[in-house]
């Protein structure tokens, strides 16, 4: 039985087959598809290549299966959906590029041509869809083999390949990364990272968006830090996310050294990793950005205290307010993601601080408060901050962490804090002391909601309303009605 059987089964491939005999076309399944077909993991991108015009074989196809292609002249590409899956048409073409851009330069081209501008072996093996060696792989450059030994290798010398799209170092990292798993590891030849190392500095012609594409399915891995360790190693991190190479290396004075904050901040983010896995959930992306930046505040905070050693008071803050101008520079998002990144980042040292301090229903409240429904992410985030190359140390962390969760449990179903509201709204503060909008109602309702999270009155209306006429009349208010 051949390899493909059962991948070129769904009929759209026959139907592919069948047009491009009859245009008297030549046409091939290339790149990914192939790829995961002997890798086993599913895959529902499909690219056809065609030794001839991809769009006029898209046309013929969409038309037999009765499907709506999108054609895009510019590109010389046309795309159709049918049964589930997305069929991207295109023809055979060979490339070269000016130094200054990533556009490349596109003629006609043979499928081995075509093969040989692709990024890696591995994504230039191709299936014959020709009728008379149907299934047939085509794979000029032994991306079979690679693909049982693990590797990834550029078809042509990777100094060229980097230099004709630098975006390619960044899939080359990323392929290492998504690809592998506890049986079997990708790695990257050495003679492609020492081809990195040479041409980091070629990332600056790649757009944010770009970069950052690559970033995000690197951190969705289910190991995120093998990714930024290479990028480290070969200069090519420096290049978009500086903050983060800041935290790299260790200083002692007086004996004294502190934690290695770059390979602690890639611990915490594959704790994440393995704690959403074992919990069975889906990889939170921006939960893995806030966790490979918690600790970026770090460097701007670090001092040297004799007697105490280092101190990084107030990283948390620092970071917090950094997490904007890294969004921006980078292109990601700067709405509620990256609000929810700021959160934690400010927020995750407070659990650790409870468990440090005696656990008090006032601490607590306020937590719950500030968290509101993130609270849980905040807990896993913190939950995997907690390393030490100490097992006892850990082990006493994680149980007293434990209590911490108890406690807040115990809080939250007595005071419900998570979805907390100010029982007073500043429009009932208005009408009952005939008042326009002024500084007095935010001091007002700041001070109910102090004694609601401290525990001074219940979380009721009635309890709220009572210290409000209270504090009013300090401040010589007196109800209308």
């Amino acid at each position: 039985m051949s390899i493909a059987e059962g991948y070129l089964d769904h009929p759209v491939f026959a139907l592919v087959s069948e047009c491009a005999q009859a245009l008297g076309l030549r046409a091939f399944v290339i790149g990914g598809y192939v790829r995961d077909c002997f890798l086993g993991r599913p895959n529902t991108d499909i690219d056809i290549v065609v030794e001839g015009s991809g769009i006029a074989l898209a046309e013929a196809v969409a038309e037999k299966c009765g499907s709506r292609v999108s054609v895009f002249r510019n590109f010389g590409t046309a795309m159709l959906r049918y049964h589930g899956i997305e069929v991207e048409f295109v023809g055979a073409r060979k490339e070269s590029y000016d130094r200054n851009s990533r556009k490349p330069r596109v003629e006609d081209g043979t499928l081995e041509e075509d093969q040989l501008r692709r990024d890696f072996t591995i994504n230039a093996m191709a299936f014959s869809l020709q009728k008379e060696d149907f299934g047939a792989l085509v794979d000029p450059f032994g991306g079979i083999r690679d693909l049982d030994q693990g590797i990834i290798r550029t078809p042509l010398e990777p100094q060229q390949t980097f230099s004709d799209d630098p975006l390619r170092m960044l899939r080359a990292i990323r392929f290492a990364v998504q690809l592998s798993t506890p049986e079997r590891e990708f790695t990257i030849v050495p003679e492609a990272l020492e081809a990195m190392k040479c041409m980091a500095s070629r990332m600056e012609i790649l757009s944010s968006e770009r970069i950052v594409e690559e970033l995000n399915k690197m951190l969705v891995t289910a190991k995120p830090s093998r990714a930024f360790f290479i990028m480290e190693r070969t200069g090519i991190l420096q290049q978009f996310l500086p903050e983060l190479e800041r935290l790299k290396g260790t200083e002692t004075v007086d004996g004294k050294g502190h934690k290695e904050n770059f390979s602690h901040s890639l611990q915490v983010l594959d704790n994440v990793a393995e704690a959403e896995a074992a919990q069975g959930l889906e990889p939170n992306l921006w939960l893995r950005w806030a966790a490979l930046l918690h600790d970026i505040g770090k460097p701007a905070s670090k001092r040297f205290s004799p007697g105490m050693g280092w101190t990084f008071h107030g990283h948390e803050v620092i970071g917090e307010r950094m997490i904007p101008k890294i969004f921006q520079r980078l292109k990601l998002p700067l709405n509620e993601k990256m609000k929810y990144v700021q959160k934690l980042v400010g927020l995750h040292l407070r659990p650790i601080a409870l468990v440090d301090d005696e656990v008090t229903d006032s601490a607590v409240r306020r937590l719950l408060f500030d968290a509101g429904e993130d609270i849980d992410d905040l807990m896993l985030l913190c939950n995997a901050d907690i390393t030490s190359k100490n097992p006892a140390k850990v082990a006493r962390l994680r149980r007293n962490f434990e209590l911490v969760k108890q406690k807040m449990a115990e809080v939250e179903a007595k005071d419900e804090i998570r979805n907390w509201k100010n029982p007073i709204t500043g429009y009932y503060v208005m009408e009952l002391f005939g008042i326009g909008p002024c500084n007095t109602i935010g001091k007002l309702k700041e001070a109910i909601k102090d004694a609601i999270l401290d525990g001074r009155i219940p979380y009721t209306f009635e309890a709220a309303d009572a210290l409000l006429r209270e504090l009013a009349a300090e401040e010589g208010l007196t109800p209308v009605k």
